[in-house]
């Protein structure tokens, strides 16, 4: 009897193995054609229907190309096959399924999405890696060798997408190679204004770019005491915000706005160029074109053509200049001085927050409060936050659509400056330090920071700034290596940054005997 049972349970457990086996290797058969269906490139259009997804790749590189070769959605969004690529493509798909179900693709800033900093998290260095083991093909150029051995020094710190965002959805917009064209044909190089503007006492005037059309305006700010820094109370203070000191300034003017690209523009028709010197204090003796200055004078050398499109394509005109060096910013004020007979400078940090405050000592130069408005908040998370007041006087990540906007989108600060918070961070003069404050004196004059250091001071926010961030005492600087990382020149240029649209500079102007003093 014991024999009949065990028979018939090693046929009962034989038939659950067989029948195992077979759901098992029905399930793998029907399983690999749901991945593989739901790798097609037809699958992946049904959900992504964002404006630029198929056309743009079907126009790019690796879509089109000599070979013949079509590189799919999968191949450069999912990682290779052995190396998680099926734990992402869950990740991915269940993303997008809930994105696809919940939100409207109508409403979604695409554009900004279409960026270096947010392509790592849409595509994968060992699916590029996986097609291009070869980075030194035979039929590469010089310039991509000299990248390409660049990127393999440092290939810890770099994406592939870094210089190639748009191989695999083709922008007309888009120039990764040397600009010679930069800045042409915008009209600035017509001759209107003879001399610059004389100035007889101390107020607002209207400046004039001699050898153009353009002209901009300066803001007489009074002299005066104020509090530099912020107090312990603050709201997301950090601590090189402190402590707070009282510190004189001296009347100065600053420029209602930052550089245009229209007053930069006119800088690098008169002197950039190829075969000028790299070295940003090199002179040459010739006439400064259109400048009122008698005689032969020193002429500075301008910037070299840039690597891309420094606007980014957002634009040039009254957009705020982006993407030069501090040196850079340095030598259009030397330049401006040059054909002004002016004393151009860039403001100290002092300058700089007092003009900014505008006599406030609060976090902005206007009525509000940081925590409301961070989204960090508990309470904003749910409900949102009333961000009326703050959209009235700064661009900044909530309403920037992650890119530059024109003056006119904010009111003044008390003094008339325009985007002194948010648009763009503003390079200031002194070296950064986070004891800045500590070592000041309380009841200096005139205070430029300390002697020496690697780091130049930006204050002010950006387009990319947390309302937290665009604070009037929040302090920044410049991150020189960083921003140059993917530069794919040897030597990298001395004018321009390669990774970073969200500095430009403002103004000041010295009060002397040419200026009404």
């Amino acid at each position: 009897m014991f024999k009949k049972i065990g028979n018939f349970l090693r046929k009962r457990i034989l038939l659950v193995l067989f029948f195992s086996f077979a759901i098992g290797i029905l399930a793998a058969i029907f399983g690999n054609q749901a991945i593989e269906h739901t790798s097609t490139d037809e699958f992946c259009a049904s959900c992504h229907v964002h404006p630029h997804v198929f056309v743009s790749w079907k126009l790019s590189t690796h879509y089109d190309n000599k070979g013949g070769i079509q590189v799919h959605c999968v191949d450069c969004h999912l990682p290779p096959k052995g190396q998680g690529y099926l734990i992402e493509k869950t990740k991915l798909g269940l993303k997008d399924v809930y994105g696809f179900m919940t939100k409207d693709s109508s409403e979604f800033n695409w554009e900004a999405k279409r960026t270096v900093e947010k392509a790592p998290h849409f595509t994968f260095k060992a699916s590029c890696v996986k097609c291009h083991a070869n980075l030194f093909p035979l039929t590469l150029k010089k310039e991509g060798q000299d990248a390409h051995l660049y990127y393999s020094q440092n290939e810890e710190k770099l994406e592939c997408t870094n210089c190639h965002l748009h191989v695999g959805h083709y922008d007309p917009k888009a120039k990764h190679a040397s600009n010679s064209d930069f800045g042409k044909g915008s009209g600035v190089n017509q001759v209107v204004y003879t001399e610059a503007t004389k100035v007889d006492k101390f107020a607002n005037f209207t400046e004039k770019i001699p050898g153009s059309t353009i002209s901009f305006n300066m803001i007489a700010i009074p002299g005066g005491k104020f509090k530099i820094g912020s107090p312990e109370s603050e709201p997301y203070r950090r601590s090189d915000e402190g402590p707070v000191k009282e510190v004189g300034l001296s009347p100065f003017y600053m420029a209602e706005v930052e550089v245009t690209w229209d007053e930069f523009l006119v800088f690098y028709s008169q002197t950039g160029g190829e075969g000028r010197s790299s070295d940003t204090k090199s002179v040459v003796k010739t006439k400064a074109k259109g400048a009122s200055l008698s005689g032969e004078v020193d002429a500075i050398s301008g910037p070299t053509p840039p690597y891309g499109q420094p606007d980014q394509n957002w634009g040039l005109g009254r957009r705020p200049a982006i993407t030069m060096r501090y040196a850079t910013a340095e030598t259009y004020c030397k330049w401006l001085s040059q054909v002004t007979g002016k004393r151009y400078r860039l403001p100290t940090e002092a300058e700089w927050e007092y003009a900014c405050r505008a006599g406030s000592q609060n976090p902005y130069f206007f009525e509000g409060d940081p925590k409301k408005y961070s989204k960090d908040r508990f309470w904003n998370k749910l409900f949102g936050a009333d961000t009326t007041n703050i959209n009235r006087y700064i661009i900044y990540s909530g309403n920037s659509l992650f890119k530059t906007h024109l003056p006119d989108a904010v009111k003044p600060n008390p003094f008339g400056l325009k985007n002194m918070l948010g648009n763009v961070g503003e390079f200031c003069s002194d070296w950064y330090a986070p004891d800045a404050y500590t070592n000041l004196t309380d009841g200096a004059k005139d205070p430029q920071g300390p002697t020496s250091g690697t780091e130049r001071i930006v204050r002010g926010g950006s387009f990319k700034s947390e309302p937290t961030e665009v604070r009037s005492a929040a302090r920044d600087y410049t991150q020189d290596e960083t921003w140059m990382r993917t530069d794919p020149q040897i030597p990298k240029s001395i004018w321009w940054y390669s990774d970073c649209n969200t500095v430009g500079f403002r103004v000041v102007c010295e009060v002397d005997e040419t200026t009404g003093k």
